[in-house]
């Protein structure tokens, strides 16, 4: 197992030093999902909730979320993000959203951190907007799917697993 990054020789936290990191470009896509009612899907895809757009309000919350990432997790690099999409999938046969974030940048440390916040805030977002409707709303299964550049080039969720 390879150590810790952000702790020193002593355990203390620390921020990584990445002034010899060669720069690169890099990019990740994280995933979340957002499960609910029949009901409540339906009135979010139809576009019928009162307080508004779900899905145009939790893609504003991710992209902030993704730019404001260095404020909410203690031991990340502020970066100047290039990109960052926000994207949702409604699957009425398994009552969920599928929200997918992808953050790029040229530079020396990675985005998946970035990626991970903005998929994390949709759907709070999502739950926020919705929870008057329902209260049961559960957001699962957030992860990183894939990135890309960096000292340790592509990696893939589903390589990882086994899964390819």
């Amino acid at each position: 197992m390879s150590q810790l990054t952000h702790l020193d020789s002593d355990g203390n936290a620390r921020m990584v030093d990445v002034t010899d990191k060669q720069e690169s470009s890099r990019s990740a896509t994280a995933e979340a999902f957002v499960k609910m009612s029949a009901a409540t899907l339906d009135m979010v895809i139809k576009g019928q909730h009162k307080k508004g757009d779900v899905f145009g309000v939790a893609r504003i919350a991710g992209i902030q979320a993704a730019k404001k990432c260095s404020d909410l997790i203690p031991l990340c690099h502020p970066l100047m993000l290039s990109s960052i999409d926000v994207e949702f999938q409604a699957d009425a046969d398994n009552n969920q959203i599928l929200i997918r974030a992808t953050c790029k940048l040229k530079g020396q440390t990675g985005v998946e951190m970035e990626a991970l916040t903005a998929v994390s805030v949709a759907a709070l977002t999502i739950y926020d907007m919705c929870k008057g409707v329902e209260k049961g709303i559960r957001i699962e299964s957030i992860g990183l799917v894939e990135k890309l550049g960096g000292k340790s080039g592509h990696w893939l969720k589903e390589q990882e697993s086994g899964q390819v």
